[in-house]
């Protein structure tokens, strides 16, 4: 083969063969040593990219940020403050370098010259008695390796401080370190030390406060001033000498410093605002995310949130608020009377029933089948086998159309509507509107007797503001789920709205209604136990009930009193979006029957006239013979009566009367939630509606 041919060859190889080829031929003892440099550079890029050397310390923990922007709260660890250390008086720099590192500021990354000096002291006094690490190393250690002493961890980060050097200026390095200096007593960084210690700023430590700090770095547990006065002054004493020893300040200096006055600051915390809705999202981050949370609540509609509830006269009884834009915007969210860490929250936590506002999913089955507000039903007496439920009122009404069965909301009207529907259908319905709990499969159903969490209702009804369905809800910007059905204009939506109105504005729910459109439902279990209010107007849906952790009765306690004032109370003052409806205030009002029966204060004897005059069906429990329906009946002993509650326990007070604190009591456990702080030993269900429950 002659030489043309090779060389021809050899000039179509690749470029990687022909590099390997090339190095190949260069000699042992200049590519080995290459090779390892590039690997120890590469490995320094990986450990302390030079875009991290010198960055301040990032924000620790998780950040909840409110619609707005503004910060709402922070979980997790205190982020640390900065430090500049050119910034600081001469004699608080000092100090620390005096003690740890005299020579900062003329050596590389490593001192080795105070390396050897710290391992002959050491051999004399056969232990360790002087460390030999720089604050370069320090801060190595702290910012990119762990804690544990080992002999390779310390060439690593020998290896990295004369990096670190590379990248940054000595300033920027003793300020990281002064950030991460642990003094004792939970105080991470010269900030949180100065200000803990001395109630001052770095800026503001004096000679002496600035050199016993030094001095704690040695050993914070027991040098901290307040752990062992003596102990801190002495070794503030060695600072000092070590300070005129290197000629930042003169032995007469040194010897005039009095021992300083420790005055403990007061824990700077910040306020966190609406913390059952942070713990709510917090509960479902990944375990140890750290960053910020965009969430949905909006700032002035928590806060009258609030007010509204801190304004409610509600005795030993519990409150639970949560307050949604039509597609499932987390706005406000009150879980209870008294926000602590970690606390029950019963906006999204606790499983009670839903009493009469459960007659949404009644109604909607119906109007699904083809039902109209103006169909008339009847209220009369009705048998289930052995169970014949009866109305919150005294008497039966007789025929009546749909929408004034909804407005007074009464129990034997809604059994016989779910019965033409069928109740596999209201289930259906109650899926298809975003009801996770568990559902009876027996009549009573149709009253409201499942444990379903205020947060899946507020979903429910605000299909009927917006006009979609199911709504999620949620609290975080981007996780919204667009609804994948729309109500029918006509047939679906405007036939619900027309019965919510009805109720908001002639029927129980009175006490809600407001200068602009109202709809809404009130909702009562057996005697008082959970009370509730669900309605909107613009955009905003808003749910609140009222009962007792424990599940007692609350006397006086129903949908219409005091979660519809609460409602009301919170609802006028927040500011309302406009949504396009498909039937207009005056229409809802000429299509009305004329105002339903009036009710008085207490549902439990609402005292219905007739609806157009004196009505011969009016007529006591008794005098109908009932109608029997071919229904599946509740379990024996589901509508037992309980034990009288104690003379006024869980009474609540006048509205107009400030509540009471509560004693402590244990909720019901939540669904899907073993983990929730503090459970109760013996749980107590929820009590099915009675016979004569709801409104």
């Amino acid at each position: 083969m002659t030489a043309t041919s090779l060389n021809a060859g050899y000039g179509t190889r690749s470029l990687p063969a022909r590099a390997w080829d090339w190095l190949r031929a260069q000699p042992k003892w200049l590519t080995i040593p290459a090779a390892g440099l590039i690997v120890l550079l590469l490995w320094e890029v990986w450990v302390a990219p030079p875009w991290k050397v010198g960055a301040p310390p990032g924000e620790a923990g998780i950040n909840f940020l409110a619609a707005d922007g503004s910060k709402l709260a922070h979980r997790g660890e205190r982020p640390v403050a900065e430090v500049d250390a050119a910034a600081l008086p001469p004699h608080v720099r000092q100090a620390f370098l005096a003690i740890e590192d005299r020579r900062f500021y003329d050596h590389g990354g490593v001192d080795f010259r105070g390396l050897a000096r710290a391992m002959f002291n050491n051999l004399q006094a056969g232990g360790v008695v002087e460390g030999g690490s720089t604050i370069t190393q320090q801060y190595v250690k702290n910012a990119f390796f762990t804690q544990d002493r080992t002999l390779t961890r310390k060439a690593k980060e020998m290896l990295i401080a004369d990096w670190v050097e590379g990248w940054t200026d000595k300033d920027t390095i003793l300020s990281r370190y002064l950030e991460n200096c642990y003094f004792g007593e939970g105080q991470t960084g010269l900030v949180a030390a100065a200000h803990h210690y001395f109630s001052k700023t770095p800026e503001e430590l004096s000679l002496g406060e600035a050199a016993m700090l030094a001095g704690m770095v040695k050993a914070p547990s027991r040098l901290a001033p307040t752990v062992d006065y003596a102990a801190s002054v002495e070794r503030m004493g060695v600072v000092l000498g070590a300070m005129a020893d290197a000629g930042f300040i003169t032995a007469d200096e040194a010897e005039a410093v009095s021992d300083p006055e420790i005055r403990l600051g007061e824990e700077e915390r910040e306020v966190d605002q609406a913390g059952w809705f942070v713990d709510w999202l917090a509960a479902d981050l990944p375990e140890g995310y750290e960053g910020t949370v965009q969430t949905t609540l909006e700032p002035e509609i928590q806060a009258r949130a609030e007010r509204a509830i801190a304004r409610a006269g509600l005795g030993n009884a519990q409150v639970a608020l949560i307050a949604i834009r039509a597609d499932g915007r987390v706005a406000a969210m009150v879980g209870g009377k008294e926000y602590t860490p970690e606390a029950f929250n019963r906006a999204t936590q606790a499983e009670r029933q839903p009493g009469s506002t459960f007659k949404l999913f009644d109604y909607f089955a119906a109007i699904r089948e083809g039902a109209k507000p103006s169909d008339i039903v009847t209220d009369a007496p009705v048998r289930i086998g052995s169970w014949q439920p009866k109305n919150a009122y005294s008497g039966y009404r007789g025929r009546m159309t749909l929408r004034q069965a909804f407005a007074i909301s009464s129990n034997t009207a809604a059994i016989r509507i779910a019965d033409r529907a069928g109740l596999d259908d209201v289930r259906d319905t109650a899926r298809d509107l975003g009801v996770e709990g568990d559902l009876p499969e027996d009549a009573s159903l149709a009253l409201g007797t499942a444990s379903i969490t205020l947060k899946e209702m507020a979903g429910a009804y605000a299909a009927f503001a917006g006009g979609r369905y199911p709504v999620t809800v949620y609290g975080v910007e981007g996780e919204g789920v667009t609804p994948t059905n729309s109500l029918d204009p006509e047939t679906e939506w405007a036939p619900m709205l027309d019965l919510l109105w009805n109720a908001a504005n002639r029927g129980t729910g009175r006490a809600a209604l407001l200068n602009t459109t109202t709809f809404g439902k009130t909702g009562t279990s057996q005697e008082g136990r959970d009370a509730l209010f669900i309605g909107f107007s613009g955009d905003l849906v808003t749910a609140v009930w009222v009962g007792r952790d424990d599940n007692k009765p609350v006397p006086g306690n129903h949908g219409g009193g005091l979660p519809a004032q609460i409602w009301k109370s919170f609802m006028r003052g927040v500011t309302l979006g406009e949504l396009p409806l498909p039937v207009r205030a005056e229409d809802l009002r000429r299509a009305s029957d004329g105002p339903a029966p009036a009710a008085s204060a207490d549902e439990e004897d609402m005292g219905i006239v007739a609806i157009d005059g004196d009505d011969p069906l009016a007529r006591e429990p008794g005098e109908l013979p009932p109608l029997d329906l071919d229904l599946p009946a509740p379990p024996d002993g589901v509508f037992a009566d309980p034990a009288d509650p104690e003379p006024g326990e869980g009474e609540l007070p006048p509205v107009d009367q400030p509540g009471q604190p509560a004693p402590p009591a244990q909720p019901a456990p939540p669904r899907g939630n073993p983990a929730t702080p503090n459970p109760p030993t013996t749980p107590q269900p929820a009590a099915p509606a009675a016979a004569g429950a709801g409104e």
